[in-house]
């Protein structure tokens, strides 16, 4: 079984799903990018809303770290009024994912795998 090859996955666009991006910056603070939905023959599709995704980067001891939020917005004016309230969203969350790694880290230490393996058991 280990010996067989797995087929490569076929990496193929979903045609129905499709955007064209536009990009917003203040270049202090962060992006919000608009995610405008086309067609295949790149007409924008008026049967779908665009996406903003807010960009920005927390400054940690280890560098940069990026930190992205979607935002809930009908457009450009409302998504730069909701930029805070969706970084400080994501931030909570990793905040949040980071401490629950860390109970994780903290669990493995604390509580070492006892098992003794005997060879030819």
């Amino acid at each position: 079984m280990a010996d067989e090859q797995q087929q490569p996955t076929e990496l193929k666009l979903d045609r129905s799903n499709l955007y064209t991006e536009e990009t917003f910056t203040d270049l202090k603070v962060g992006m919000i990018k608009r995610m405008t939905p086309v067609k295949s023959d790149g007409s924008v599709d008026k049967t779908r809303k665009s996406v903003f995704v807010a960009h920005t980067s927390l400054m940690t001891p280890g560098g940069p770290l990026p930190l992205q939020a979607v935002i809930q917005a009908k457009d450009l004016q409302q998504a730069i009024k909701k930029f805070p309230d969706a970084m400080k969203a994501a931030m909570d969350r990793l905040a949040e994912e980071a401490k629950k790694y860390q109970e994780q880290q903290g669990d493995r230490i604390e509580k070492p795998d006892s098992r003794i393996i005997v060879p030819g058991r």
